[in-house]
């Protein structure tokens, strides 16, 4: 059997009177790709914390590889092979693309020399920028920032990719550019761990699909059922929506549950 790359534990965590993880128990194995969907305030973005080290449990414990990890904080973690990205891309803004994944690599990664620079530009060229290297970060579009975004945590070289709504804001043919960036990672091997509201991008690369709301996991297993489960449409999708999986997209009356806007959680705890 193979060992979890990654489990959670019954890790808590509050803040005064508000969870925002209770008792949460979750693995991921090498390879996979999940996705996370749920509504605003429903911790998604505080469990990548806790994953990633941002934040530490109340109580619980967090392992990758068997390792725990608990206790160490996120540069450690990232050393070890957790690589995220953020919902909002602050890129160093006076620096060019590749100076960008040089700092990745390097105080991320912990890489020196020739394989940081090998590093960097392996980002560059996975996810579509080689073309813009010497581009100060400062003159990029959103697509180009959200790629960057990724491309940031790929040159720490991860074997476990956090990905916070990176087809927030992006446009259906942009989107459909990230999923086949996402899929090509996810093929070398690299497990993801995908929060995200554009529903439709998820059901395009996911073979797991985990519904979160308050704290508490509401639903876990294959996407289609996960989507059709009462208990996450009425959390997630709201009571009157009617999910289905058509094509690997899902099709709602309101465009407004998820792909609206295209989903910015700014108020996740």
């Amino acid at each position: 059997m193979t060992e979890p790359l990654l489990e959670l534990d019954n890790v808590t965590k509050r803040f005064g009177r508000v969870v925002i993880a209770e008792d949460l128990s979750f693995t991921v194995s090498p390879g996979d790709v999940v996705g996370i969907v749920g509504p605003n305030g429903a911790g998604k973005t505080s469990l990548f914390g806790l994953i990633s080290g941002d934040l530490a449990p109340g109580a619980g414990q967090v392992r990758l590889a068997g390792r725990t990890v608990t206790k160490l904080d996120a540069a450690a973690r990232c050393r070890l092979g957790i690589g995220r990205t953020y919902q909002v891309p602050r890129p160093f803004a006076d620096m060019t693309v590749f100076e960008n994944l040089l700092v990745a690599a390097q105080q991320g990664g912990g890489l020196r020399r020739r394989p940081s620079y090998a590093a960097a530009v392996e980002a560059l060229d996975r996810c579509g920028m080689s073309g813009q290297a010497n581009v100060p970060a400062e003159r990029l579009g959103l697509l180009q920032r959200k790629r960057l975004e990724l491309a940031r945590a790929l040159a720490t070289q991860p074997t476990l990719l956090l990905l916070d709504e990176v087809a927030g804001g992006l446009t259906d043919p942009e989107v459909a550019q990230l999923v086949k960036i996402v899929r090509g990672v996810n093929a070398e091997g690299i497990a993801v761990i995908w929060i995200e509201h554009v529903v439709r991008a998820l059901t395009a690369v996911v073979s797991r699909l985990t519904c979160l709301s308050g704290g508490k996991f509401v639903g876990d297993g294959e996407p289609g059922a996960v989507l059709a489960d009462p208990a996450v449409r009425e959390v997630f999708l709201g009571t009157e929506v009617t999910a289905a999986l058509a094509g690997g997209s899902l099709e709602a009356p309101s465009a407004a549950a998820g792909d609206g806007a295209a989903g910015a959680e700014r108020g996740d705890p």
